[in-house]
């Protein structure tokens, strides 16, 4: 019995020795409890995959609206005067000249005007030829200085009505007979948008409408309308430059220039109204719905893959990767998420790299040594 206890101390010497072999150093070490560092040729090492974070890029913010009427390119045309549709000229979408017929209305008033301008020419000539007998008369002798004063009222008085009357005239068309029919003619050149009238009906001052008998506008020059939100108005000033898009145009874009920005609420929608111009383009049409795109300058901050970031209690955190098998955690300060990337407004520099896959593996060997 005695000659085998050298063997059996021989092979737990020899087993000990087997497991101290089975037993692997340790391939990472903990510094700070926020710090993992690997071991050279480190296998978990080699799972960990790390890109550099990006400078925040403009914000791309969108506003819907609608497309309407140039108001300083259009003119809405109503008639001074009642009478009888007797001629209409042009339909919608004609183009027109400036000055050029739309219709012509048969209006006992406006004959009334003619009449009396008529009348006023023939008595400044009367008063004339009136005057210089007169003053003829005077100088012989004949007629007394009281006369020849009460000639001269008559001819000033009498002229003063005559130009009334001719610039009464020369604001609905200036005729030289009297035939009752007005023209109405567009003050601008452009497209009839509107015609609200037809042949034979009766007009009258009061039941013209809103919108007049015609609408004249200038098609390459269109407003747009847009509803902004309260949080977003302040970034909307007079001068800023928005991207407009529509159906009508697919996937390209014109350029527009907000021009006006309402002082108040809508208290319906809590939306602002803001006005502007948008370039010319025979696609667009009035009262079509565009969508609006304002880029703005990014605010500061970084953008880091979302997977990236994650959160432990009420902190977000991301691993660093500082090199050499070096990964250290940081707490940040997240903002809003954007397309798959999570904005981060603190904690990060911008050489930084941050780890993509392998946060939770650093996070369990941090935990482990806690």
């Amino acid at each position: 019995m005695r000659s085998l206890a050298p063997v059996v101390l021989a092979l737990v010497a020899l087993g000990a020795c087997g497991q101290k072999e089975k037993d692997p150093a340790p391939q990472f070490t903990v510094e700070q409890h926020s710090v993992v560092i690997f071991t050279p040729g480190s296998p978990q090492a080699a799972s960990i995959t790390s890109v550099p974070i990006e400078p925040r890029r403009d914000m791309v913010v969108r506003f819907t609206g609608r497309l309407v009427w140039n108001e300083e390119r259009t003119v809405r045309v109503y008639a001074p005067f009642g009478g009888r549709v007797s001629m209409i000229a042009v339909r919608p979408g004609d183009r027109v000249k400036p000055g050029q017929t739309l219709a012509v209305i048969a209006a006992p008033e406006f004959g009334m005007a003619q009449a009396e301008a008529r009348k006023a020419e023939q008595d400044y000539a009367l008063a004339q030829k009136n005057l210089a007998r007169v003053q003829e008369l005077f100088s012989a002798g004949v007629a007394p200085a009281k006369e020849l004063q009460a000639a001269q009222a008559d001819v000033a008085r009498t002229a003063s009505e005559r130009q009334r009357t001719r610039a009464k005239l020369k604001l609905y068309g200036n005729t030289e007979t009297v035939d009752q029919t007005l023209a109405l003619r567009s003050p601008i050149g452009g497209v009839v948008v509107e015609r609200n009238l037809n042949p034979g009906q009766e007009i009258r001052p009061d039941n013209q409408g809103e919108k007049g008998l015609f609408v004249v506008s200038d098609p390459t020059k269109l407003w747009f309308l847009l509803d902004v939100s309260e949080k977003d108005v302040g970034l909307v000033k007079r001068g800023t430059n928005v991207s407009v898009s529509t159906t009508s145009l697919g996937a390209e874009r014109v350029q527009g220039t907000v021009l006006h920005v309402a002082d108040v609420v809508d208290s319906q929608s809590r939306t602002v109204k803001v006005r502007g111009a948008v370039d010319g383009d025979e696609r667009l049409k009035a009262e079509m719905y565009i969508t609006a795109e304002l880029r703005v300058p990014a605010p500061g901050g970084f953008l880091v893959p979302a997977r990236a970031v994650y959160l432990r209690g009420e902190q977000h955190y991301v691993f660093i990767d500082q090199g050499n098998g070096r990964y250290a955690r940081r707490a940040i300060l997240a903002g809003p998420l954007a397309d798959g990337y999570q904005v981060v407004l603190q904690g990060l520099a911008a050489n930084d790299k941050v780890v993509l896959d392998g946060s939770l593996l650093l996070e369990r060997l941090l935990a482990s040594k806690d």
